[in-house]
């Protein structure tokens, strides 16, 4: 379609637009990505054969689609971690990102912009470079070269410096393994040697003193601390939702047990929630709220009726009865359990409904001893609130039918009575260890279902 001409050279030079997308990629790290994943080939070495040109522009063009697949949707797909996440395919379109980044006036911008738009995660990024510390956060790379060794002098009179290689790149290998002594000399000496092997050893490669290939990578690959770990994972974890976000939306942290009412992008109703305990995890899940039940009886799940309450029942003859369960013939000779309404309903005076392949939603619950717990994982998956009946008179607000007064008639009432929306409300369930407060702050939270874990050994292995 360009009738074989280069796209990043002009003329054998490099245009404005490759230097921006190599700026971007060298700078990969900014967003918890790493820069050895986005190889930038050295067009000064190709400028002279034609076949060489071609092939470090193909290259390039990869490294640049790499890069905005890997920012918008993430290193790997969110079906890789986990089965319990579920979330929109948001792929890029490789001809509109060559096209929207050769086409803008900058470039690197235009690349940057794959990465998540959200105000939350780019505190996180903000974070991530204040954890990193400095340069103002900003890593130092290493470009990749011919490899460096160091080759003590030779003879009793010949001159140290004649042994010594020189290269561009070595004042900010110096600055990179904390050499302040001639910070600028670009000699390859015995200090920059010895370093050099030092980190080798550290990184579990062979202690060489040559500066090759695998080190330049294990140089170019960022630091690990627990919190920044944390941060990266859930970095990575916004790149598996959509870039836009809904305005009106409602927010489960699961990890925090925490639930959010955004109108306008703006918190406007924030609860404690309880959700699922280790080994019954609440999912990571997009869908819509559609209806809210009031008064809902619970069906209680097969695995729930067979591991708890039957033993139960057989433990301690009543307990269901007592606890307002009555048993229902399925018309294939089996049956199930349905607890009825009212004041001993574990899903309470109102559940919140919305389709996912989980069978999990929102509901109220009479066992409110729980909320006032830091930690409040203990469900069956679902998430429980804290305050159900605010958030239902603030989805039904503006209806014409269901006024305050008439829920709380209803509710009084202990009918069971389905409610539409008037306007169904988007629900993510998120999974934010690292996470931002109203106030800016960033917080940390544990790894309750170890999916930050996977996540980092996951990222660690590409």
């Amino acid at each position: 379609g360009r009738d074989y001409a280069p796209i990043w050279t002009q003329a054998g030079n490099l245009s404005a637009a490759a230097k921006g997308v190599i700026a971007r990629l060298r700078d990969a790290a900014f967003d918890g990505l790493n820069p050895a994943d986005y190889p930038v080939p050295d067009f000064a070495a190709a400028a002279s054969a034609p076949d060489a040109l071609a092939e470090a522009d193909i290259k390039l063009t990869e490294s640049m689609l790499d890069y905005a697949r890997q920012a918008q949707s993430g290193r790997m797909h969110w079906s890789q971690v986990s089965a319990d996440i579920q979330y929109p395919e948001h792929p890029i379109d490789p001809n509109e990102v060559l096209a929207n980044v050769t086409a803008a006036k900058d470039a690197s911008a235009a690349l940057d912009s794959y990465n998540p738009p959200h105000k939350l995660y780019k505190l996180l990024r903000a974070k991530l470079a204040e954890l990193r510390g400095g340069n103002d956060g900003a890593p130092i790379i290493i470009d990749d070269g011919q490899p460096l060794k160091y080759t003590p002098a030779r003879g009793k009179n010949a001159p140290e410096a004649e042994a010594q290689m020189s290269d561009p790149r070595v004042p900010k290998l110096r600055a990179k393994l904390g050499i302040a002594e001639n910070a600028d000399d670009i000699r390859y000496d015995a200090k920059v040697a010895a370093a050099v092997r030092k980190f080798q050893e550290n990184a579990d490669l062979k202690p060489t003193g040559v500066l090759d290939d695998r080190t330049v990578k294990a140089l170019n690959t960022p630091k690990r601390d627990k919190q920044i770990d944390t941060i990266l994972v859930n970095m990575e974890r916004w790149r598996w939702l959509p870039q836009t976000l809904p305005a009106d939306r409602i927010q489960v942290n699961v990890a925090a047990a925490v639930m959010s009412v955004f109108q306008q992008d703006a918190p406007t109703l924030t609860m404690r929630a309880v959700t699922g305990r280790p080994g019954d995890e609440t999912p990571m899940l997009s869908s819509l709220i559609h209806s809210v039940v009031l008064n809902p009886p619970w069906n209680v799940p097969q695995s729930i009726a067979t591991k708890e309450l039957w033993p139960k029942e057989k433990a301690n003859p009543g307990y269901l009865a007592r606890n307002d369960f009555i048993v229902i013939p399925t018309g294939d000779g089996g049956s199930r359990l349905q607890q009825k309404a009212g004041p001993k309903a574990a899903l309470g005076q109102v559940k919140f409904d919305f389709n996912n392949p989980y069978g999990v939603y929102l509901h109220d619950t009479p066992s409110r001893s729980k909320f006032d717990s830091f930690s409040r994982l203990a469900s069956h998956g679902c998430v429980r609130l804290q305050k159900p009946i605010e958030l239902i008179k603030l989805l039904l607000a503006g209806d014409p039918v269901w006024t305050p007064e008439k829920i709380d008639a209803t509710l009084a009432s202990g009918d069971t009575v389905r409610a539409r929306l008037p306007q169904q409300m988007a629900v993510f369930l998120l999974y934010w260890t690292a996470y931002v407060t109203p106030d800016g702050q960033v917080n940390f939270r544990d790894d309750p279902y170890g999916w930050d874990k996977e996540l980092v050994q996951r990222i660690a292995a590409l």
